[in-house]
């Protein structure tokens, strides 16, 4: 794909895309992210760093930190890139408003990611439900925007310009 190409689908909200090209689009951004939390569920266990038992500075704990640093940057743009995207798809099947139908599941995703991160350390106020209710929101957002955007076709069949 052409950088012009890039730069339409994940850069700006505006324009129309069919599904088969939100449906490559979103796989991409899929593979992305990924590939880059597979890193950190390697590298997770260096960031718990207990200076009674390892020295001040280990190097594992330090690359460890780094790359979550790196890692919230990408997954910041993957959100934006996968609501500009899904707003073209959105516009196209005439959804309004299609920035925020766009950014509902990627909103969803961050504060599920937040609840879980949070509730181990704030277990007596906020319980494992919460999470997990939050959890299902997700699911359901997520669902109806893959079928919305990935499978369901425009009333016409084809798209519109």
């Amino acid at each position: 794909m052409d950088a012009a190409r890039l730069r339409f689908l994940y850069q700006t909200e505006q324009g129309r895309i069919d599904r088969a090209t939100w449906r490559r689009g979103a796989a991409a951004l899929v593979a992305v992210l990924l590939s880059l939390t597979l890193i950190w569920f390697a590298l997770q266990p260096y960031s718990a760093h207990d200076l009674t038992t390892t020295p001040f500075f280990a190097p594992m704990t330090i690359l460890a930190y780094a790359y979550v640093i790196f890692y919230a940057f990408a997954v910041m743009l993957c959100v934006v890139s996968f609501i500009n995207l899904s707003a073209k798809r959105f516009r196209d099947r005439e959804l309004s408003p299609p920035l925020g139908l766009a950014s509902l599941a990627p909103l969803l995703a961050l504060i599920a990611g937040a609840a879980h991160f949070l509730q181990p350390y704030v277990a007596e106020v906020m319980s494992r439900w919460y999470v997990w209710g939050v959890d299902a929101l997700f699911v359901a957002a997520a669902l109806w925007t893959i079928y919305e955007l990935g499978w369901r076709e425009n009333e016409s069949g084809a798209p519109r310009a």
